[in-house]
């Protein structure tokens, strides 16, 4: 069998989880031995055989972001003929998902890692192409043999977004974990070198800076914590130049209020040094107001963190209330924003929360512990290659 998956992301360009989900289930489903996969990503060449990346064209240099998407995407299209099944991963890859199965004549499959109605703050990035990237997903979506879901949160998500989906097409494969590349790890050094005080509580966090992962929250939380925790941020790559703008300014006010004890980190740093960061951490901080599932959560309890996240989407299906971490509660305006209905109310359960966390050192850590086992046996990328494999399988026989 011969499958195309087809992803934006790809190594050594991975900037977000659908990228880490695509590298890992990649390398599960070819250690199988019994499926050829072949890759198509964007960007520059790779080396690793069975691989293609395709860089955008010329023609459409000065074009909306997302009409250069879509020239990359045609251009993925023409080479899939000859694939039995084609796979895409987000809306960036979908329409060469859609094009490139009409071609070849096969099913294609697409898994949902976000869904573009679930984001419309998006239009601040790409104006117009906003329209032009829900149009494409939609497409894809209802034409697709099979659409998987991380989670059942996301599945509901699918469902609403796209009414007149079939129920019985979409499946939900949970996103997954490899438990030996992320496991503690001390690096003392690592920290101080970032500025981080690695004998301090810290509350730390990881993600891009876009209105979904809810960086901002955090940061009016984090001016509530007790005196003695650290704030260490990783934060960067931000959506667009207003909540850069709006994040600098928080920055700037917690800085004055709490000094040292803020530290951020903009660029993406390597594995290793995250896996330090983590390690050296007391508490893992999730604030996100629209996460279908959430990697970086299950990255945190492998590296045996407990997680104070937001108890919306996936989270609740990876964070286990008072056993690997809290969730906190939060009532959404259903206008697809995922904002807060009472954004004070939020604000003061997250910072009670990261408060309840810090102050029992030795309670977080058995939390923590707790998280490395259930990342270990519930989230394996070997079984959810297995379970990708069914749901090929399952659409070849329909």
């Amino acid at each position: 069998m011969r499958v195309d998956v087809i992803s934006k992301e790809y190594p050594p360009a991975i900037y977000g989880g659908a990228g880490v989900h695509v590298t890992e289930l990649v390398r599960a489903l070819r250690a199988r031995g019994d499926v050829d996969v072949q890759v198509r990503c964007f960007g520059m060449p790779r080396d690793e055989p069975g691989t293609t990346a395709y860089p955008d064209l010329p023609e459409l240099a000065g074009a909306n972001a997302a009409l250069q998407t879509l020239g990359v995407d045609v251009t993925i299209a023409q080479d899939c003929q000859g694939a039995d099944l084609v796979h895409s991963h987000t809306w960036y890859a979908n329409l060469a998902g859609h094009l490139g199965g009409l071609l070849a004549g096969a099913p294609h499959v697409v898994t949902a890692h976000s869904l573009e109605p679930m984001r419309p703050w998006k239009a601040e990035q790409l104006g117009g192409g906003y329209r032009v990237s829900s149009f494409a997903e939609r497409a894809a979506y209802e034409g697709a043999a099979a659409v998987v879901a991380v989670s059942a949160g996301m599945r509901e998500d699918i469902l609403r977004s796209y009414p007149s989906l079939d129920p019985d097409k979409v499946k939900v494969v949970h996103n997954g974990i490899d438990s030996q590349l992320w496991t503690p790890g001390p690096g003392a050094d690592v920290c101080r070198k970032h500025g981080m005080d690695p004998d301090r509580p810290a509350v730390t966090f990881v993600g891009r800076i876009t209105r979904q992962k809810g960086l901002p929250y955090l940061m009016r939380a984090a001016a509530r914590l007790p005196e003695d925790v650290q704030v260490v941020l990783c934060a960067g790559a931000p959506d667009t130049p207003e909540i850069k703008a709006e994040v600098e300014g928080l920055l700037a006010d917690l800085r004055a209020q709490r000094g040292d004890g803020v530290v951020w980190i903009p660029e993406m740093l390597p594995r290793s040094e995250v896996i330090a960061l983590l390690t050296a951490s007391t508490v893992f901080a999730c604030p996100s107001v629209y996460e279908p599932l959430g990697i970086v959560n299950l990255e945190a309890m492998a590296c045996e963190l407990p997680v104070v996240a937001t108890a919306t989407g996936g989270i609740p299906e990876v964070v286990v209330d008072g056993e690997t971490g809290w969730l906190v509660p939060i009532e959404q305006v259903q206008d697809g924003t995922g904002t807060p209905v009472d954004q004070e109310r939020f604000v003061s359960d997250l910072a009670a929360a990261l408060t309840d966390a810090v102050s029992d050192r030795e309670r977080a850590r058995a939390m923590g512990l707790a998280g490395r086992r259930r990342a270990v046996e519930s989230f394996s990328w070997a079984s959810i290659g297995d379970q990708t494999m069914d749901v090929y399988r399952s659409v070849l026989s329909a």
